[in-house]
């Protein structure tokens, strides 16, 4: 009887994947085994990761897939090799936007120059163009602008499973506060990234 080394095929499934990952449903599919036997198979290659030190990538559940990710102990190094102009920080500005997109999405470039009190457009490019938010569709109404919300890249920036993992902000917060709360939030964020 053949036996089936599920972590190399799994590790294959997920290489091949890159940054969009696999879901628990679609590993099953793959491996044509039920859910349970599908998490079976991840926590086990998760722990093998664990386990080995020598190994430089991990598994990681993001935003509901699975994900080949390098370790955080490699951080420093890595950073060295993306450190240039085209990969530069996010300015205030764009993460003013985005605070105010992940908050309040979907969201109307006016209705985020509002908030903001200044024009956004340049911001609003520099997250299109990181793949941190998109079009998500039109308002009603005339000129139907365009909807922003955020991507599932956004959800792998910042280390978050889902929207509901942003921190909450008070109920009957004054937009300042809110705006407040959210730069903290990033800023967080950014530094936890750039450490």
């Amino acid at each position: 009887m053949e036996i089936i080394n599920w972590s190399s095929i799994l590790e294959s499934l997920l290489f091949a994947a890159g940054d969009e990952g696999l879901t628990l449903k679609q590993i099953a599919e793959v491996l044509e085994v039920d859910d349970l036997k599908a998490g079976e198979i991840i926590e086990e290659s998760i722990r093998e990761y664990e386990r080995n030190e020598q190994r430089g990538v991990t598994i990681v559940q993001l935003a509901g897939t699975f994900q080949l990710a390098t370790k955080k102990e490699n951080a420093s190094y890595l950073k060295k090799l993306v450190d240039s102009p085209n990969t530069s920080a996010l300015s205030q500005a764009a993460l003013e936007t985005l605070a105010i997109i992940a908050y309040k999405q979907p969201i109307t470039r006016a209705e985020i120059e509002e908030i903001r009190g200044v024009k956004t457009e340049r911001p609003l490019h520099t997250l299109v163009s990181k793949a941190l938010i998109k079009e998500v569709g039109r308002a009603e109404g005339t000129g139907r602008a365009i909807l922003y919300g955020t991507t599932k890249e956004f959800l792998d920036y910042f280390g978050l499973k889902s929207l509901k993992e942003l921190p909450k902000l008070p109920e009957k917060a004054e937009e300042e506060y809110v705006q407040e709360e959210a730069d903290l939030f990033f800023e967080k964020f950014q530094e936890t990234l750039e450490s």
